[in-house]
């Protein structure tokens, strides 16, 4: 078999095999490679004319759109706090629909706002408008606020439809949130948003439009305290605006805290009385350490809550405070003014004595009136009356009595019919005025004061275009006429006669504590002048006016256990009656005690007779003040 095999196999030798040529081996592969690179060029081409050319618009946008951001970290508001440590203000939630013009494609812009409009019934239109406002402006990656105070659900529903509708967020940020409402709304004021002024103003100072701020009361007034120092992060966001990450945070600083002069339980009370006294009618009420110049009580009426200001305004509520005639809005304590009537005797008063006009034994008599000719025209006679035919009457006595005669003769002198009595003149009783702090505001740290008025010949020239007489000298020393002050103000002036002449800037804030509770801005009184008036002096009015108080027309004003000085005002105001008479508002200035101050009072009440209405307001006030139990002591058994 194997022969056989053997046999037919050839013999051997080297068969005749045609070997490939390397050379064109290497040249066949560098083809190949050529063809391939050419191939992957090709497609890379193709690839890059995809994006450039077919979808190049989209992908510009969204190159645009997806970039890192560094947004600000809205800082805590500082809370407020009464003197005693209760807190009358909260931080709570509160959820908006904002739209951040950046994150809205131009081509979709219709389409979103018609989406915001249905989900949350913002017209369409006015959410266009916003969006090329935000477009135009140089900050279209702050969010617009499209709709404020959502509530829980709607901001979920909001938040489920984020990814249809780019460019929207649910922002959560704090408000306030007034825990006393009305009876601490004209010291505290509210926070707003940043209108179009307010950002125009304060951009520089790192507020953004969408930011809130203080509007009003220490609210305002404080602002730079409460609100803090504002953080930042920088963030990573997607084409619709979407957070992705955060990449690097700066904290914010909480702002810092108030600590009220306000004693909430006596302000409490003192709104109370006099809402009971006013009937429905504008009242103020104040109550003022006469060596500090604190403001325990501040009562304004009638009131607003301010909550209806914060966070979502309540625009029924707000309309109908705009439409009262009462105006409730307004701080009739600061920044209403009126003729202070016979309170402001107490000037005069020490004016004169100080002058050498008045001394204790001086009497003068009042028959119920003294006229007087016309200056020009001596047939003209001119009358001015007392409030009754009051006889004779030493300085106390006619301070305990507000005789308008005795003041007449104070504040302008009188030489008729016999009479050479040199009186103070418009000169120095205007300058005293001034003294007492009337004519420009106080200084309470509370925004919206005014300045009241203290008018000499030249304002009444310059005003009125007529010379000063002498009716407008004996007017004004009784508290009428042009004198304009605000209750404030008059307080003030009550707490510098029972201080022995400081006149003191009043203040609704004891003291600025920073977050860890140290305090930055202490407690401390804040003395604006000195009066020029000897104490002598000031003890001679502060006992005619305990007098008063004790047996003259402020007797209503008693307190039981404690003796107060006062003077009560009855201040004419409006057209004169067919009878002569005027509408008359009410007012009671005093200090207790009267030996040993250590308070003054202010009140008055729209339409009413001092020593009837304001004066057994102020006593009920002061017997609250000095009777009233500390929480959880026991009343003591007579």
């Amino acid at each position: 078999m194997g022969l056989a095999i053997g046999s037919r196999r050839r013999r051997w030798r080297s068969e005749n095999v045609e070997e490939p040529d390397p050379k064109e081996q290497v040249k066949f592969k560098l083809a190949l490679l050529r063809l391939l690179v050419l191939i992957a060029f090709g497609a890379l081409t193709l690839q890059l004319a995809r994006l450039q050319i077919m979808r190049g618009a989209e992908f510009e946008q969204r190159a645009e759109l997806n970039q890192l951001r560094v947004e600000p970290v809205i800082p805590s508001r500082g809370l407020i706090y009464d003197r005693n440590g209760v807190p009358v203000v909260e931080n709570v939630p509160s959820f908006s629909a904002g739209l951040v013009a950046a994150d809205v494609p131009d081509d979709r812009t219709l389409e979103i706002a018609a989406g915001i409009e249905e989900l949350l019934g913002v017209p369409a239109l006015e959410t266009v408008l916003r969006i090329q406002a935000a477009r135009k402006s140089n900050d279209p990656f702050t969010p617009v606020i499209v709709k404020d105070g959502l509530d829980r659900a709607s901001a979920f529903r909001v938040r489920e439809e984020l990814p249809d509708l780019p460019g929207l967020q649910v922002i959560i940020e704090p408000v306030r949130r007034y825990t006393q409402g009305e009876i601490l709304s004209s010291v505290l004021g509210y926070t707003g948003r940043v209108d179009e002024d307010d950002y125009a103003i304060l951009k520089d100072e790192g507020y953004l439009a969408s930011d809130r701020l203080g509007k009003a009361g220490v609210e305002a007034a404080y602002e730079d305290y409460l609100r803090g120092v504002p953080g930042s992060k920088q963030i990573e966001k997607d084409a619709s605006g979407r957070e992705i990450q955060v990449l690097d945070e700066v904290l914010a600083e909480p702002g810092n805290d108030l600590i009220l002069s306000i004693d909430l339980d006596l302000q409490k009370k003192a709104t109370e009385l006099t809402q009971a006294a006013a009937n429905g009618g504008q009242a103020a009420a104040i109550i003022m350490d006469v060596n500090s110049g604190e403001v325990l009580a501040l009562v304004s009426l009638p009131m607003y809550d301010n909550n209806v200001l914060s966070g979502k305004i309540d625009e029924v509520r707000l309309e109908r405070y705009l439409d009262d005639p009462k105006k409730p809005l307004v701080n009739h304590a600061l920044a209403e003014q009126y003729a202070p009537g016979s309170i402001f005797k107490q000037i005069t008063g020490s004016a004169a004595l100080q002058e050498g006009v008045a001394n204790p034994s001086t009497t003068i008599t009042s028959n119920g009136y003294i006229t007087v000719p016309n200056q020009y025209d001596p047939s003209v006679i001119y009358t001015f009356r007392d409030w009754a035919s009051l006889g004779t009457l030493d300085f106390y006595g006619g301070v305990a009595m507000s005789s308008d005669v005795y003041f007449y003769f104070l504040a302008g002198g009188y030489h008729e019919y016999g009479f050479n009595f040199n009186g103070l003149g418009i000169d120095k009783l205007s300058a005293y005025t001034r003294m007492f702090g009337l004519g420009r505001p106080t200084g309470i740290d509370i925004a919206g004061e005014a300045p009241g008025n203290v008018p000499d010949p030249d304002w009444k020239m310059e005003t009125f275009g007529e010379q000063w007489t002498l009716g407008d000298t004996y007017n004004m020393g009784i508290g009428q006429g042009f004198l304009a002050a605000t209750p404030i103000q008059m307080v003030r002036a009550t707490a510098a006669v029972a201080n022995g002449g400081l006149v003191l800037h009043p203040r609704v804030v004891r003291e600025v504590v920073d977050a860890e509770g140290h305090v930055i801005v202490p407690n401390q009184p804040q003395v604006e002048s000195r009066i020029p008036i000897d104490e002598h002096n000031f003890e001679i009015i502060r006992e005619a006016m305990r007098q008063a108080v004790s047996w003259g027309t402020a007797k209503d004003g008693a307190v039981r256990g404690v003796e107060v000085a006062g003077k009560t005002g009855t201040a004419e105001f409006g057209q004169r009656f067919a009878d002569g008479n005027y509408e008359t508002h009410a007012w009671y200035a005093g200090f207790a005690p009267a030996n040993d101050p250590q308070i003054a009072i202010t009140v008055f009440l729209e339409r009413g007779v001092g020593a009837i209405k304001a004066a057994p307001l102020a006593s009920k006030i002061l017997d609250y003040y000095f009777h009233r139990q500390a929480p959880g002591q026991q009343a003591v058994a007579p």
